[in-house]
C-alpha cells in the first residue's frame, strides 16, 4: 500500500483520536473488533427495506420455497462481494472510493466516487421516505412530514459523530430489533396462506439479482467503516456474515409476507400491512426507529465518498449539507421505481466490486496506491464495462427507454440469455475472468 502522508493525514487522526478524522486519512482509530463490526453489519441489514425487497423477489419468483432460495443463493453471493469489500478498509485505512484509487488511478476513482454519492444520496432519501411512511402507517398521515424533518436531522447528527453512532447502534438497538424481528416472524406464519400473484413473475434468476444488488449496494460503503477495523479478518468476517445473515432474514420475511398477507404488497402498501397485524405497529414502530442507522450510514458515506474528491473539508459540513437534501427529497419523493432502482445500481456496483475484490486479493495482494499521485489502470475499466455490458444484456430491468435500448442491442448481436443465468452471476463471472485474465497480463509487464 502506497500512501501520500501530506495528501491523506488529518490533524487529529492520531491514535487517541475517539471519533473518524475531520479530513481524509488513511490513519484512523482502530477500536473495531469482529463482535463490533459484526453487530454493526447486523443492525443495518435489519431494515425495514428487506421485506421491501423480499416481497419483490417472492412476486419475481412466484413461489415462497423459490423465493426463499433465491433469497438465500442472492445474499450468499452479495455477502461475499460485501465481506471482500471491507477488507479494502482494513488494510489500507482508506474510505471506499478513495481506496478505489488503487484499482482506477486518482482520476479514474472519480467516476465511480460520482455514482456513489448519487446512491448514497438515493438510499439515504429512501431510508428516510420509509421511516416517515412508515410513521404515517401508525400514527396518521398528518405525522408524514414532521418525520422527514425529525428523521433528517437525527441521521445527520448520527453522520456527524459516527463512531459513537455505531456504539449506541451495536450496543443497544441490535437486541430490541431482534426481539421485533422475531415477533414479525410469528405473527406472518401465524396468518393462513394463499397462492402468490403469478402477474408479476419474472424468473428465479432475476429474484438473485435483487437480493444480489440489496446487498451488494453497501459494498461501496464498507470500508467507511473497516478502515476502524482491528484485522483484515475481521473486517470480512464483520461485513460478510453480518450483513448477510440479516439480509437473509429480513428478505425471507419479505417472501413469507407475500405468500401469508393479502391485498396490494407492492412497494409501501406491504408496511401498511404488516402494521395490521396484532401488535404489528408496535413492532414496526421500533424497527423505524432502528432504521435510523441506514440514512446514518449514507449520510455518512456520502460524506466519505466527496472527501475522495475534497480531502481537506470537514467533514461535518459535508454532512450537514447532504443530511438536508437528502431531506429535502424525501419530502417530495415516494417509493416508486424502487425495483428498477435496484437493477441498475446492481449493473453499476457488482461488476464493479467484483473487479476490485479480484484485484486486491489475487492480482494486487493487497498493495494498493491509495495516495493523490495513483496512476489511471485500463484493465479494471474493460473489466467493469465488460460485467457491466454483460448485466445489461442479461436483463436491464424495466426503465422505460433504457432496457428497449439494451433489448435491441441483444437483438441485433443475436444473444439470448440462458435460463440458468442471470444477471448478477453473469457480470460476476464475466467481470472476474476478465480481470483475472487481463490482469495477470498486467502484473507480468509491470
Amino acid at each position: 500500500m502506497t500512501v501520500d502522508s501530506q495528501q491523506l493525514t488529518s490533524p487529529d487522526a492520531g491514535p487517541k483520536a475517539s471519533e473518524a478524522p475531520l479530513t481524509l486519512s488513511t490513519e484512523p482509530p482502530r477500536t473495531f473488533g469482529v463482535w463490533a463490526q459484526t453487530a454493526l453489519w447486523g443492525n443495518l441489514g435489519i431494515s425495514l427495506f428487506g421485506p421491501l425487497t423480499g416481497a419483490l423477489i417472492g412476486l419475481s419468483v412466484g413461489t415462497v420455497a423459490g423465493g426463499i432460495l433465491a433469497t438465500v443463493v442472492g445474499c450468499l453471493i452479495g455477502a461475499l462481494i460485501l465481506g471482500g469489500s471491507a477488507t479494502f478498509g482494513a488494510v489500507t485505512g482508506a474510505p471506499s472510493m478513495v481506496a478505489l484509487r488503487g484499482l482506477l488511478g486518482r482520476r479514474g476513482s472519480v467516476v465511480p466516487t460520482i455514482l456513489n454519492i448519487l446512491q448514497n444520496i438515493g438510499w439515504g432519501t429512501m431510508e428516510i421516505i420509509v421511516i416517515s411512511t412508515t410513521a404515517a402507517s401508525i400514527l396518521g398521515s398528518d405525522w408524514r412530514w414532521p418525520f422527514v424533518v425529525l428523521t433528517g436531522i437525527v441521521t445527520t447528527v448520527m453522520a456527524i459523530r459516527p463512531l459513537g453512532s455505531a456504539k449506541l447502534l451495536r450496543t443497544v438497538m441490535v437486541w430490541l430489533v431482534l426481539l421485533c424481528s422475531v415477533y414479525l416472524f410469528v405473527v406472518v406464519l401465524r396468518q393462513p396462506v394463499h397462492p402468490i400473484d403469478q402477474s408479476g413473475v419474472i424468473g428465479f434468476w432475476p429474484g438473485v439479482d435483487l437480493a444480489v444488488a440489496g446487498v451488494v449496494s453497501f459494498a461501496p460503503l464498507a470500508a467507511d467503516y473497516s478502515r476502524h477495523s482491528r484485522s483484515t479478518s475481521a473486517a470480512f468476517i464483520g461485513a460478510g456474515v453480518g450483513y448477510g445473515l440479516a439480509a437473509i432474514a429480513y428478505y425471507a420475511l419479505g417472501v413469507l409476507a407475500v405468500a401469508h398477507l393479502t391485498g396490494d404488497l407492492s412497494d409501501a402498501k406491504l408496511i401498511g400491512a404488516l402494521v395490521a397485524l396484532p401488535a404489528g405497529g408496535i413492532a414496526l414502530f421500533l424497527l423505524m426507529v432502528d432504521e435510523v442507522d441506514e440514512a446514518f450510514a449514507n449520510i455518512y458515506s456520502t460524506t466519505m465518498s466527496v472527501h475522495n474528491i475534497l480531502p481537506n473539508l470537514d467533514r461535518r459540513i459535508i454532512s450537514v449539507v447532504i443530511g438536508v437534501i437528502a431531506t429535502l427529497l424525501a419530502g417530495l419523493m415516494d417509493f416508486s421505481r424502487y425495483q428498477s432502482f435496484l437493477f441498475l445500481i446492481g449493473s453499476f456496483f457488482v461488476p464493479l466490486f467484483t473487479v476490485a475484490v479480484v484485484d486486491f486479493a489475487l492480482i494486487r495482494r493487497g498493495q494498493w496506491d491509495v495516495s493523490d499521485r495513483a496512476p489511471f489502470r485500463w484493465v479494471p475499466v474493460v473489466a467493469w464495462l465488460a460485467g457491466f455490458v454483460a448485466y445489461q444484456l442479461i436483463y436491464p430491468g424495466d426503465i422505460p427507454g433504457w432496457s428497449s435500448l439494451w433489448a435491441g442491442l441483444a437483438a441485433g448481436l443475436g444473444f439470448v440469455a440462458p435460463s440458468w443465468l442471470g444477471s448478477s452471476v453473469g457480470a460476476i463471472l464475466v467481470s472476474g475472468i476478465v480481470m483475472a485474465g487481463l490482469g495477470q497480463l498486467e502484473r507480468r509487464r509491470a
